[in-house]
Order: C-alpha cells, then structure tokens, then sequence
C-alpha cells in the first residue's frame, strides 16, 4: 500500500504542472467537448508510457543516440505550431473558442490529443524516465505503477470534469482570449526550454 501511495504522489506531482497536456484537456473541459474520451486518451497515454518505463523502456533512449534530440526538435516544433494556432484564436476575438461554439470534431479532439501527449519530449522524461527510476527502487514495482497510473487517471478526470465549474465565467469572448493567449505562451515557453536543453 505505501509503494502505491508513493507511485501516486510522486505520479501526481509530475503532472500537475500546465503544460500543453493539461491546457487541452481543461479547454476540452470548459467547452464540455469530448471530455470523456480525452480524459481517457491522456490517461491511458501514460498509463502505457509508465508501464514502459517501469519495464525498463528508459534504456532505450539512452542507447539509441540521437533520439532523445530528435524528440525534443520535433516537440519543440509541434509545440510552436499549435501555439501559433491558439494565438489565433485569441487575436480572433476568442470566438473560435467560445463555450457554446463548435466545439469541432471526435477526431480532431483525440489526434490532437495525443499529439499533445505522444509528441512531447517532457511526457518521456517523467513517465518513462524518472518514474521508471523511481519504480526500480522499490521492490514492488507493479504497486507503484500502479499508483502512478491512478494518479494519471484521477487527474485528468477532475480537471476535465472540474473544468465545468469555470464555465460561466467562460461564457465571455475576453475570458477565451486570455485563456488562449496563456496556452499559446505556455506551448512557447516549453518549445523553447526542449530547444535550449
């Protein structure tokens, strides 16, 4: 039981800081778009990625040279691109983004999703890195997956769903634009800490 409560405390303090991940479940949240099915997606996304690291997936990136920056260069582009998108949501008034908008299609939501999950450097370094580290100290590594697994779940269904609860003060145009314009930095910033690694 403690080696799960450790794998889900230190699996929830990884993801609890914003980052690209995390800013598009809370929009998906607040539009009330395909929650379910996002939340999941993210969710099952680092259930495998822990899964991996925990099995000893880490070595990989460590004997394959190269990868680790050939992910960050791709992350970092990926990162700027969709920055540059949600920037233009907010130049255009926040109207694209509206809560009782479009909130676009079940396809979009998850590729998008698990680009923002899958293309992302940082996921690596946290799932199957430094929890995969983690877990090798422990003797009881399947427990502690586990409560990391439980930490990704339990997140990202409380932001989706929590989100909800910011709807009405969503429901103004300059309440989307300040959001989109916090992702669009936020996507920047990261993109430019993978590049100056």
């Amino acid at each position: 039981m403690a080696t799960a409560l450790a794998g889900f405390a230190l699996g929830f303090s990884l993801i609890l800081a914003i980052g690209g991940q995390n800013a598009f479940v809370l929009r998906q949240g607040l539009m009330r778009s395909h929650v379910f099915a996002v939340c999941l997606t993210c969710a099952l996304s680092d259930a495998i990625l822990i899964a991996a690291g925990v099995a000893g997936f880490g070595a990989l990136t460590r004997a394959i040279p190269g990868l680790e920056l050939a992910m960050r260069l791709f992350g970092a582009a990926f990162l700027i691109w969709y920055g540059a998108r949600t920037l233009r949501n907010a130049w255009r008034g926040g109207q694209a983004m509206q809560a009782s908008g479009a909130a676009g299609s079940l396809r979009r939501a998850l590729l998008t999703c698990l680009a923002l999950t899958w293309l992302n450097p940082h996921v690596y370094l946290d799932t199957v890195v430094l929890l995969g580290a983690v877990a090798a100290q422990y003797e009881d590594r399947l427990n502690f997956a586990l409560g990391a697994m439980t930490a990704s779940f339990v997140f990202f269904f409380s932001l989706g769903y929590g989100a909800g609860l910011l709807a009405p003060v969503f429901a103004r145009p300059r309440a989307w634009q300040a959001l989109d314009l916090v992702i669009a930095l936020v996507m920047w910033a990261i993109a430019a800490k993978l590049l100056l690694m």
